[in-house]
């Protein structure tokens, strides 16, 4: 019996290897999606389309079975990534996995500048955490939170062997944070208060934090190791 079951877990990983979450072709658009006007960040191939925050080359990311996974290396050897083209309005969408005691994050309207030494200091950031195994006690720094500002609500994240699916709808001032088809995080920037939490987070002091209206998604190497595949964007 236990040969039966072991040979029948084989086929389904055999019949799932290539598939995304949906169980659609991984790193590919349907037809009804090319349609719809949806493009592909990633191929699972190439990091093409990315670049290190400030820089114009990718470091310290490697392409495994299909996903762009950051490696979490020491002493600068890493570093964010962000995309190549600058969004405004925009439906992301993407899958990803964690390791252990893993951080990481998304982010959009990143800008670069001087003043401005990382993709936090100005983007807003999804949460990406194993909420788990790493140390915090606050529910705005959990998962598919708007870090340290927004709690997300009933989100349910699945085990670290598994992929998450996550989106993040940005129309005008308005930001939706989704987390496997459940909107948990909703939210209007700008407005008294969104000010008002902002005045009392770790952005406090940030002036560039969530000020502009346009940028580059990003996505953190934080640490220990997180995967991303199936990244795709529409524009609204």
């Amino acid at each position: 019996m236990k040969k039966l079951v072991s040979t029948a877990a084989l086929a389904l990983m055999v019949l799932l290897a290539g598939k995304s979450v949906s169980g659609q072709e991984l790193n590919k658009l349907t037809p009804k999606e090319v349609k719809e006007g949806w493009q592909l960040l990633f191929d699972g191939k190439s990091m093409d389309k990315w670049r290190c925050y400030k820089m114009d080359k990718v470091q310290g990311w490697a392409i495994e079975d299909g996903a762009m996974t950051a490696l979490g290396l020491p002493d600068g050897k890493g570093g964010d990534v962000v995309t190549k083209e600058k969004y405004q309005d925009f439906e992301l969408s993407l899958e990803w996995k964690i390791s252990q005691n893993s951080n990481s994050g998304i982010f959009f309207h990143v800008v670069e500048g001087d003043q401005y030494e990382t993709v936090y200091m100005t983007g807003p950031e999804y949460q990406l955490l194993d909420d788990i195994g790493y140390p915090t006690s606050h529910a705005k720094n959990l998962t598919a939170s708007n870090y340290d500002m927004h709690a997300p609500k009933n989100a349910q994240v699945k085990t670290l062997d598994q992929w998450n699916v996550s989106k993040i709808v940005v129309k005008g001032a308005h930001v939706e944070h989704w987390l496997n088809d459940r909107k948990v995080v909703e939210y209007d920037m700008w407005t008294p208060e969104w000010l008002e939490l902002k005045k009392n987070s770790k952005w406090k002091d940030a002036e560039g934090y969530g000020k502009f209206k346009e940028g580059y998604i990003a996505l953190q190497d934080h640490g220990g190791s997180t995967s991303f595949r199936n990244i795709k964007i529409r524009k609204l």
